[in-house]
C-alpha cells in the first residue's frame, strides 16, 4: 500500500505534497459521483408519480412507435403523472413532446457522452449527469412505472437492470410496460424457449412485466397496478 500511495507524492522541503496527477485518480472521483447524487436527489425531490420512458433514439417523428409514445405520454400526464426521459432524440423526445403537448411536468436525465447527446426541446426540467450508473438511480428512485418502447442495447440493459432489482427484491415490485408486441416477441419466445427451459429463470418471472400495444393499455396497466396495492 505505502508504494501505491508514494507514486503520488513528491517530497518538497522536508515533507510529502500530492502531486496534481491525484486530482485524476479513482480517490477524488469519489467527490464528483457523490456531488451527482446529492444534485440528482435533490433536483428530482418534488417530483410525484414519475413514470419513466426508455427507447430509441433513433425513432424519427414520422414512426408509428414515436407517435404512440408521444399519445401514451399526453394520456398520462393528463392523468397527473409526470413523464421522466433520458432528454434525448426519438421516443425520448416523443414522450417530453406528449407532456409539455398536456400541459405537465416534462423531465430529462441527459447523459454528458464523448457522442453529444442534446436535451430536446420539449423539455420543462433538465438535470445533467457524466455518470450512467447514477442516472439510473434517479430513474429507478423517481419512477412508479417503467414504459419499454422499441430500442437497441442502452434500452435493453435499463429494462434488465429493472427486472433484476425487482427479481433480487432490491427494490418493491412496480409496472414495467413493454410497448410492441410484435418487437418484443422474438424476445419472449427466447426468455420462455431457452431461460426457463434452461432453468435460468423461472415461469413466474414473466409475471414482472407486462406488454401492450396502446396508449389506453399503458395506462389501464398503470392504474391497475396501483388501484390492487391501495386494496
Amino acid at each position: 500500500m505505502r508504494k501505491d500511495i508514494n507514486k503520488f507524492k513528491e517530497k518538497k522541503k522536508g515533507r510529502y505534497t500530492f502531486n496534481n496527477d491525484f486530482i485524476r485518480q479513482d480517490t477524488w472521483r469519489i467527490f464528483r459521483i457523490m456531488s451527482e447524487f446529492v444534485e440528482g436527489f435533490e433536483g428530482l425531490s418534488e417530483i410525484k408519480k414519475g413514470v419513466v420512458f426508455f427507447g430509441s433514439k433513433r425513432a424519427h417523428q414520422g414512426s408509428s412507435f414515436y407517435k404512440l409514445a408521444q399519445k401514451t405520454a399526453y394520456s398520462l400526464s393528463k392523468k397527473g403523472y409526470t413523464i421522466i426521459t433520458g432528454a434525448g432524440s426519438g421516443i425520448m423526445e416523443a414522450a417530453n413532446r406528449g407532456a409539455k403537448e398536456a400541459k405537465g411536468i416534462s423531465v430529462g436525465l441527459n447523459i454528458l457522452v464523448p457522442e453529444q447527446q442534446v436535451p430536446n426541446e420539449y423539455i420543462n426540467y433538465l438535470l445533467e449527469f457524466r455518470y450512467f450508473f447514477v442516472r439510473k438511480v434517479m430513474f429507478v428512485k423517481y419512477s412508479c412505472a417503467f414504459v419499454v418502447f422499441p430500442g437497441g442495447y442502452g434500452t435493453l440493459d435499463e429494462l434488465f437492470e429493472g427486472l433484476a432489482l425487482i427479481q433480487t427484491e432490491r427494490i418493491n415490485l412496480f409496472p414495467i410496460i413493454l410497448v410492441g408486441k410484435k418487437f418484443w416477441g422474438g424476445l419472449l419466445d427466447w426468455l420462455r424457449e431457452t431461460l426457463i427451459k434452461k432453468g435460468t429463470i423461472i415461469l413466474s418471472d414473466l409475471s414482472l412485466f407486462k406488454v401492450v400495444d396502446t396508449a389506453r393499455g399503458v395506462l389501464n396497466s398503470i392504474e391497475s397496478f396501483y388501484k390492487k396495492k391501495r386494496k
